[in-house]
């Protein structure tokens, strides 16, 4: 079926090119059908007008307001010396406060007629401060006349649509360019099979496009919105079901441990025993991995919840069914972390070919970019002939050179680090599809697990193993209270003279050209004017002063592969008593001695961030502290994200605050793309009902119809949702 004419119009053709030249550059809006998508942020009510007290400094308003006086003045400036300067101040009032408008020069003939006491208006501009007061300069308005055939026409109802605008674009405008295309919404094509639309009781397209747009009461606004969330959930779900449906149709060698293999042989090393959970989860692993169909899951695992050793299992259990697995991660850091702690668990069992190596011993390797051209032959041969059953490496893995002789397994490790690409390539190693293993350290909340990796079946392990140790986090305000900054360095001896030992993490490395200063600031580097601190700054003078005679060692990312593998090496045996780092440590290092995290300019990072480097402390016997220093004042928002990390240490429960605290369309990747939210009306947090039964219709609705051939107006809805750039991002899960 065509897509639907009507809404597929060039917003040009209808309104005309400048107005729609500003929609497209400042809105993203280009057709008839983007327009009715843009739904209003909020309603202001004839009766009551917007509260004046509570607006916002600087930002671009709308209210609706009533004349209470208007003044014209006359001055003298260096253009008018005469006196003839003219200033026109309004004063416009809502019964919660006052607000003063003021026009200049000429601009004061028009609104000096228009705008006379007793008016009504919709008034729009930045809000500023003169003279302690509340203003608009020269603001843009429109007059509401209940007597004009238009404005009744235009106002139709007593709830008034005020839209997300900008500068060149005013909220009425758009109003005025939405009433035009709106008699265009009977034609949109509904997305909704009718069954599930008559089965949930929501209204039909076309009538929800009209009530978003022209309610008459709020019962119109709150229908509509059910429904329009609906079709946001539903429309992204069923192109996640495809994803899974397709993929369950891929073939994939079944890989089924055997019963005296290495995978038994390792877990009769095992000096503890594993947690209900990892056993758990492990089972639906392998219940995945002997289907001959690809496994797709994601495995949750709070930090030191143990989900490398499951990883490890599940690819023991590939090596045992004479596949090869393949661990990919993000940073050299972790992948030569990942590879000495995978030896040392399987110690003589990884010795595969050499003397001492056990009997069903397999070959594990490490591939970076970085290893000497012998060393890499080397690695590559053992992957090409099978002698290497477990290859732990960094994207080098990806590159053409690299040959499988039967890829069964891939692990994925901080899944948010990589691209679609990536993933996409070192599956295609495989001579068939391999299963596919995505660890996160970073808890997500199961809507957005549900929406970000809806085509993963997802496993969670919530239970720390036995031995773990509590950790106690504390804000430390170093600018309100710096004898606290004291007290910290003095914790970090105290520490180190119990025969523990402590990083310190900092968001800069510290040699970086001058470029770094030149960057966009953001309004709270205004509010410090100073840079973030630096690892090489305060290593210098933490070694000097307060931690002086402490073995204080640096690690960063620019430093060379060998001499930051040597520094962890060190500080892993003892040998250091400090580690100064920049965030390369946040993920996977292991140092169960280490029992203090100080993270300066903790307010730099995010929430999921904090959570994750806190996380490399009480790994031992000995109980953790991390210590969270910030100069940000009390009452801001950085410091209330602090107060949050330090008060609860469930990361899923961060990680709602976290997704709280952020805008939706971080969840779809719209952040980074710069892009609107594709999100309109689904909150991803509060609609938790609504993805969770879009989900399952969705699912319900793919198995029995793939292509959707019965159901032409939702495929259409799916290839608008599917463009290019959201196609990308759904693949990256």
């Amino acid at each position: 079926m065509d897509a639907v004419p009507a809404l597929d119009e060039p917003l040009k053709k209808v309104l005309g090119p400048a107005t729609a030249k500003v929609m497209a550059e400042h809105l993203g809006l280009h057709t008839v059908g983007d327009l009715l998508h843009h739904y209003p942020r909020r309603y202001e009510e004839r009766g009551q007008l917007t509260h004046l007290a509570d607006l916002p400094m600087d930002e671009h308003v709308t209210v609706v307001a009533q004349v209470a006086d208007a003044r014209l003045h006359t001055f003298a400036s260096s253009r008018a010396p005469r006196g003839k300067g003219q200033r026109l101040e309004v004063t416009i009032t809502d019964g919660s406060g006052r607000l003063q408008l003021v026009f200049f020069g000429a601009g004061v003939h028009k609104p000096h007629k228009e705008l006379l006491p007793g008016t009504r208006a919709m008034f729009a501009g930045k809000v500023s401060v003169f003279n302690r007061r509340l203003q608009l300069t020269h603001p843009a308005y429109e007059l509401l006349r209940a007597d004009s055939e238009e404005a009744v026409e235009t106002w139709a109802g007593a709830l008034i649509p005020l839209y997300p605008a900008t500068a060149k674009l005013e909220s009425w405008k758009i109003g005025k360019a939405i009433q035009t295309v709106l008699p265009s919404a009977q034609e949109a094509a509904d997305p909704l099979p009718q069954t599930l639309r008559e089965g949930r009781g929501l209204v039909p397209l076309p009538e929800a496009l009209l009530k978003i747009h022209r309610p008459h009461t709020k019962a119109d606004i709150e229908e509509a919105r059910a429904r329009l969330k609906w079709d946001e959930a539903f429309v992204l779900q069923v192109a996640l079901a495809r994803r899974r449906h397709a993929d369950a149709q891929l073939p994939a060698v079944p890989r089924r441990p055997r019963p005296d293999g290495i995978l038994a042989a390792f877990d009769d090393r095992l000096p503890f025993t594993l947690t209900e959970g990892q056993r758990k989860v492990s089972e639906e692993i392998f219940a995945d991995l002997a289907t001959d169909h690809p496994m797709h899951r994601l495995l949750q695992g709070e930090v030191g919840s143990g989900k490398t050793l499951v990883a490890l299992r599940a690819m023991l259990a590939v090596v045992d069914a004479g596949g090869q697995a393949a661990m990919l991660a993000p940073t050299e850091v972790l992948a030569q972390q990942h590879h000495r702690s995978v030896t040392e668990m399987m110690g003589e069992l990884a010795e595969g070919g050499m003397l001492g190596g056990a009997e069903n011993a397999t070959k594990v390797v490490l591939l970076t970019g970085s290893m000497g051209a012998a060393a890499r032959r080397k690695a590559l041969l053992d992957l090409a002939t099978g002698e290497a059953g477990v290859v732990i490496g960094t994207h080098a893995l990806i590159e053409d050179k690299v040959q499988f002789h039967d890829l069964g397994l891939v692990v994925v490790d901080e899944q948010h680090r990589f691209g679609v690409e990536q993933r996409d390539a070192l599956r295609g190693k495989g001579k068939q599809p391999p299963h596919l293993l995505v660890m996160t350290a970073t808890p997500i909340p199961r809507t957005v697990a549900m929406t970000v990796f809806g085509d993963l079946e997802t496993s969670v392990l919530d239970q720390l193993p036995a031995g773990r140790s509590p950790i106690s986090s504390h804000v430390v305000p170093a600018a309100d209270k710096p004898h606290f900054l004291a007290r910290a360095w003095e914790r970090v001896r105290e520490e180190v003279g119990k025969g523990h030992q402590a990083y310190v993490v900092c968001p800069r490395i510290g040699d970086e050209e001058d470029g770094a200063k030149a960057k966009k600031k953001t309004p709270e580097d205004e509010a410090e004017k100073r840079p973030p601190l630096a690892v090489l700054d305060i290593a210098e003078q933490l070694a000097r002063g307060p931690l002086a005679g402490l073995r204080v060692e640096v690690l960063h990312g620019r430093m060379q592969p060998d001499d930051k593998d040597a520094v962890m090496r060190r500080f892993a045996a003892g040998e250091a008593d400090v580690l100064v780092a920049t965030t390369v440590i946040e993920v996977g290092v292991n140092v169960p001695n280490a029992t203090v995290m100080v993270i300066m300019d903790a307010d730099r990072f995010g929430v999921s961030q904090l959570h994750q480097l806190r996380g490399r402390v009480g790994r031992g016997s000995a109980p953790g502290l991390c210590l969270l220093v910030t100069e940000m004042p009390e009452a801001s928002p950085a410091r209330r994200r602090l107060t949050a990390v330090a008060s609860t240490l469930d990361g899923f429960e961060l990680s709602r605050i976290d997704l709280e605290q952020r805008r939706e369309g971080d969840v779809l990747g719209q952040a980074q793309s710069g892009t609107r939210s594709s999100l309109r009306m689904l909150a991803v947090i509060d609609d938790e009902e609504v993805i969770a039964e879009a989900r399952e219709e969705a699912t319900r609705i793919v198995a029995a119809d793939p292509d959707l051939e019965r159901l032409p107006a939702l495929r259409t809805a799916l290839d608008a949702l599917l463009d290019e750039e959201r196609e990308q991002y759904l693949e990256k899960g």
